[in-house]
């Protein structure tokens, strides 16, 4: 084909892996075979960064060329990274490596799939190859289970995530009608409370308003208040002597600072991040304030307990339909874009069907700019969200397909 050039591929995994990263992957891989890719044509190899560009500059690859196509598709229902992930956020320096890595495994078309940061790597090292001279033609492949990548509908990764939330809090809730307490759980979300609001798909249906659980969500999009989480809690457990509540790791105060970084020290990540999810604190700091406020004087404190809901959400083994197969035509597209001539962009998400409960889901894929992506944060839209501790109707309506059909039980 004319808008071929001559040289080999590479594609790489970033970030924390999600339950359908590996179908981005396939799907790359496909979309470059149906165009000849390692069958002696012009795309000569299709080949694998370990452990995403850490690998690349390490000369760490795997030849993908001619892997069975059953083995693949073994691959791409598997969760997690298949190739390794890594937490490297390149900077200028970083990426004039990755370029030179280019160069020296004549790579001239290069894949990168993960959030953000993966977008910014794309637009950097593309940047370079163009000051350069070399043709190096450089694609964004969505990913993030915090869905918040600008410019889509949603991130392929956070339907499987959401799905996962939503299961265990109904399970969650469960537990909590059965021996009543106060139950907290802290759900991944550093700026963006998609994952945390989808704990409310886990509340019956079959009721104009449920009461199920949890009756509490707090997002980081709200000003979080100790105190007025103290009262909320109090009045849900005063009416029905139980309480059930999903909370953001990403929680913050009116100044912006997060509750959960003022009670970790130290442990930071390749970003300068604070490890949220790698602590109970929050939780634990949580349930000690309820047993301290909520205790009558001379009397029992109620029962209280907190679990961190950590890297298990990220790649659980029950995936959303709609999820595996997006994640898939994500990466074929991205590859449809690079055998076509484009020399850059990132692939959006669009929702072409209107949410609602007569909709049938509908979506389509587009190339976006990568600066539209690059080192940007989405957060949930105000019309997601319901005061300063729900989510509403419309959030509800936007997340049930993608999350696809939840169990529905029955109690007395």
């Amino acid at each position: 084909m004319a808008n071929l050039i001559a040289g080999n591929a590479v594609i790489g995994q970033s970030g924390g892996p999600t339950a359908v990263i590996n179908q981005s992957l396939v799907g790359v891989v496909e979309g470059l075979r149906e165009h000849g890719a390692g069958e002696g044509g012009t795309i000569r190899k299709i080949l694998g960064m370990r452990h995403g560009v850490r690998g690349l500059i390490e000369d760490q690859l795997i030849d993908l060329s001619a892997m069975e196509t059953e083995r693949l598709e073994r691959i791409a229902r598997t969760p997690s990274a298949a190739l390794g992930s890594t937490r490297d956020k390149p900077d200028a320096a970083y990426c004039e490596r990755i370029f030179e890595a280019c160069r020296r495994h004549d790579i001239r078309y290069f894949f990168y799939i993960g959030g953000n940061d993966s977008s910014d790597t794309c637009r950097i090292v593309n940047e370079l190859s163009r000051q350069a001279g070399y043709e190096l033609r450089c694609f964004h492949v969505p990913k993030t289970v915090d869905n918040d990548l600008v410019g889509s509908d949603h991130t392929p990764g956070w339907p499987s995530a959401a799905r996962f939330v939503a299961k265990a809090c109904m399970a969650d809730f469960m537990d909590n009608i059965s021996l009543p307490g106060i139950k907290i759980n802290v759900i991944m979300g550093r700026h963006a409370g998609f994952l945390t609001a989808a704990s409310a798909l886990a509340r019956r249906t079959d009721r104009a308003r449920s009461t199920d659980g949890p009756q509490l969500i707090y997002l980081p999009e709200v000003p979080f208040d100790l105190e007025q989480f103290v009262h909320d809690v109090a009045t849900v457990f005063d009416e029905k002597g139980r309480c059930h509540v999903a909370v953001s790791e990403g929680i913050q105060d009116k100044d912006g600072n997060a509750i959960g970084a003022m009670l970790i020290q130290g442990e930071v990540d390749a970003h300068g991040n604070v490890q949220l999810s790698g602590s109970g604190a929050l939780g634990d700091q949580l349930a000690g304030l309820l047993k301290a406020k909520l205790t009558p004087e001379g009397g029992k404190p109620p029962r209280v307990r907190a679990d961190t809901f950590g890297y298990i959400q990220r790649c659980f083994p029950d995936q959303s339909e709609i999820d595996m197969r997006e994640a898939r035509g994500v990466g074929r597209f991205a590859a449809r874009l690079a055998v076509s001539g484009d020399l850059d962009g990132s692939v959006a998400i669009v929702r072409t069907s209107t949410p609602g409960p007569g909709e049938a889901y509908a979506s389509e894929y587009r190339r976006i700019e990568l600066s539209d992506v690059a080192a940007k944060t989405r957060h949930m839209p105000e019309e997601f969200i319901d005061g300063t501790n729900d989510v509403t109707r419309a959030f509800i309506d936007y997340a049930r397909p993608l999350v696809g059909d939840l169990p529905q039980f029955e109690r007395l």
